[in-house]
């Protein structure tokens, strides 16, 4: 048995993508963990580019033999509708037959993720870092990407990291975020986590 996740993510290189992947890895470990319990195979794939992660995952869905193949991209914009609609809507992408708990997605970019620890921030950029300018509301799926990436550089802008780099530092934030703590302000990345927790519980 098997599971595959294709993630958005990592720019063009192969060694970017493999330091992401390494990242997001450690942050799902709780669901990595509970799927190796119960002796499936598992394997997340960090594609790049949004369209190419999926057609990586329709063609997986379409003609792998893997049993569970989960799509996780960035939603770019506000989510009022299911996943799969939202994604078909603005993307135009096609979900037939794709049952819509394996369509998930990071509100709006990874990014938002990452403000939800603002421990892990401080901690990871030390001197300098500007916590009081992160967002203190509860959900923070509220807030366009826009707005998330300038909180995060008048934040970091002044640490001896620099402003905060998707590649650069990405990999090192994922590996030290709480997932409880993102999933209480971030409701989408809660639902990822409770769809494949509940999925693997259910299987033999």
């Amino acid at each position: 048995m098997n599971i595959a996740i294709y993630m958005e993510g990592g720019g063009r290189g192969r060694d970017s993508k493999a330091k992401m992947r390494q990242g997001m890895d450690i942050f799902l470990a709780e669901i990595k963990d509970a799927f190796r319990e119960r002796n499936w195979h598992w394997r997340l794939v960090c594609c790049g580019s949004r369209n190419e992660t999926y057609e990586r995952f329709q063609n997986e869905f379409l003609n792998g033999d893997t049993k569970i193949v989960v799509l996780l991209v960035d939603s770019e914009t506000q989510v009022n509708r299911l996943p799969s609609d939202h994604l078909s809507m603005n993307d135009g992408w096609n979900f037939q037959g794709v049952d819509n708990d394996m369509v998930h997605l990071m509100v709006e970019a990874m990014e938002t993720w990452i403000v939800a620890d603002p421990e892990t921030l401080k901690e990871y950029y030390g001197k300098g870092f500007r916590k009081n300018v992160l967002p203190s509301r509860e959900n923070l799926e509220k807030i366009s990407k826009n707005e998330i990436a300038q909180v995060l550089d008048r934040a970091t802008q002044g640490t001896q990291k620099g402003k905060y780099h998707k590649i650069h530092h990405g990999k090192d934030l994922l590996e030290r975020m709480n997932p409880t703590t993102v999933r209480q302000r971030c409701p989408h990345c809660k639902r990822l986590f409770k769809t494949l927790l509940h999925m693997v519980r259910q299987t033999d």
